[in-house]
């Protein structure tokens, strides 16, 4: 039988073979094969000479600042670059409502013609956590299509992308990240399975029908779609509501997508609703230099995020986390090898569970995922379980409302003693979450000095980045429990 790892590795060594694959290309459509993942830092678009995308949108009635251009401006290749300098609140770029690329799930009924019922029927199959494949069957369609409006787009979209679906088997195992591994297995698992039902729609359209004019859909150019999607798409508000309101609706905004990630912004979008349509537009933030790149904040997500949808890692990301499972024997274990004295977090007293209930860590629909890391260094249910479950008896642990157990800004709220044990639990478990790297840091960084793929440097930055989370939390609670033990000698003495 073969182990659970070794199916993830199998899986996603068939998936990144079926990446490799090719169609064959007509005359009366635009291929759709997808090179494999590129070895360059910038990889090329989908055709040596594309049409000059700015040009376009100006054309089609958007508006585009005299001084904004496209260029290689930083870390993460080509985006959109001030030429000059430009004062805040400046409009950068306005789209009108016809510019955007999205996909409504309507029916034939709804007069869209069979062409768009048959896309609806294959949307209809994918999973909503996979919004992104949604519209990328809206995106293929376009992409097949000779004379498509959004064209000039589209062939500036890269030809491939660094995302874990498209690495080398080798550098999936090289991201050494369970939780991760596990969403890329699932990727490549749903687009292997997609593929085939994919086939099984289309084998009975007719030539007339076919979305895809008549072409071959594999999951090479599935994967390329759902990843032009879910590192370009932006969740907006649609079309209006009948109650007034508006959809939130995924779309690819032309030369809006090229604007790169910052925490720290020097832009935003922002929608104005007209008479007619609704124009999306950037505007700038604060006042933007001569050579300074065009960011938007995509959001406060972890690496984890960043890599699978959008493919680069940042350093030092302040809300990257690891994710831990919460388990009463390992927490034990932990807590033991600690020096904790009676740990009973397998076996917690009734007054006890009925509070893990409350922190959804106990029962039939109990999340039994946590996280270290972040803006909360300890996740607060995690927190609040560990100082109930180290609380000396039920009336000290029931003062206190949960929110303040949560808050490990909450200066020992059950005492020293229970504090100090609660921390040492946690770093033991950091302990034990770090030993499942098979690597150490000063490993990884000595292989990255080395000349090495751009999907291997993309694992190895990952992991790094990982593994500086557990450290980086061990340090923390080390000087919060030397605080502690200083104090409470200090009010021994006094």
């Amino acid at each position: 039988m073969v182990s659970s790892a070794a199916s993830k590795m199998l899986m996603a060594t068939r998936a990144r073979d079926f990446f490799y694959s090719s169609t064959t290309s007509f005359a009366y459509f635009r291929p759709l094969t997808c090179a494999s993942s590129s070895t360059d830092f910038h990889p090329a678009r989908l055709v040596p000479h594309p049409p000059d995308l700015i040009r376009w949108v100006k054309r089609e009635g958007g508006l585009v600042h005299s001084g904004l251009k496209i260029a290689n401006g930083d870390s993460y290749g080509l985006g959109v670059v001030a030429s000059e300098d430009i004062p805040k609140g400046a409009d950068l770029i306005a789209l009108p409502n016809h510019l955007p690329l999205r996909f409504r799930l309507i029916d034939s009924d709804d007069g869209e013609g069979g062409l768009e019922s048959v896309l609806v029927q294959l949307a209809r199959q994918v999973p909503e956590e996979l919004w992104a494949m949604k519209l990328g069957l809206k995106l293929l369609q376009e992409r097949a299509t000779v004379g498509s409006f959004w064209w000039p787009y589209i062939s500036n979209l890269p030809e491939t992308y660094s995302v874990p679906i498209f690495f080398p088997g080798e550098d999936i195992k090289n991201l050494q990240y369970a939780p991760l591994l596990h969403q890329v297995n699932k990727r490549c698992r749903f687009l292997l399975d997609f593929e085939k039902e994919v086939k099984d729609v289309l084998k009975n359209v007719g030539p007339d029908e076919h979305p895809f004019v008549g072409q071959d859909v594999d999951a090479n150019s599935l994967g390329w779609a759902m990843s032009a999607v879910s590192s370009r798409a932006f969740r907006l508000h649609g079309e209006r509501l009948p109650d007034g309101t508006h959809a939130n609706v995924p779309m690819m905004l032309p030369l809006i997508d090229m604007c790169n990630h910052s925490f720290y912004p020097n832009a935003q979008i922002v929608q104005e609703e007209g008479a007619k349509n609704m124009m999306v537009k950037v505007v700038a933030e604060k006042q933007i230099k001569r050579d300074d790149a065009i960011t938007l904040n995509y959001g406060c997500l972890s690496n984890d995020f960043f890599l699978l949808d959008y493919g680069f890692v940042i350093p030092s990301n302040p809300h990257d986390t690891i994710e831990l499972r919460y388990d009463g024997a390992l927490l034990d274990a932990a807590s033991m090898a600690a020096g904790v004295s009676s740990p009973n977090f397998s076996s917690p007293a009734p007054w006890q569970q009925q509070i893990l209930s409350q922190l959804n860590l106990e029962g039939e629909a109990a999340n039994l995922k946590v996280t270290i890391g972040g803006t909360e260094l300890v996740e607060g249910r995690l927190l609040a379980a560990l100082r109930v479950l180290l609380a000396s008896d039920m009336e000290s642990a029931q003062k206190y409302d949960l929110t303040t157990l949560k808050l490990l800004s909450a200066e020992a709220p059950l005492g020293v003693s229970n504090e100090v044990a609660t921390l040492r639990t946690v770093i033991a478990l950091c302990v034990i979450a770090l030993g499942h790297f098979p690597t150490k840091i000063m490993e990884d960084e000595s292989q990255l000095k080395g000349c090495v793929l751009r999907t291997t440097e993309l694992a190895l930055q990952f992991r790094i980045q990982k593994k500086s989370i557990i450290i980086d939390v061990m340090r923390d609670l080390t000087r919060r429990v030397k605080i502690l033990l200083s104090k409470e000698t200090a009010t021994t003495q006094f």
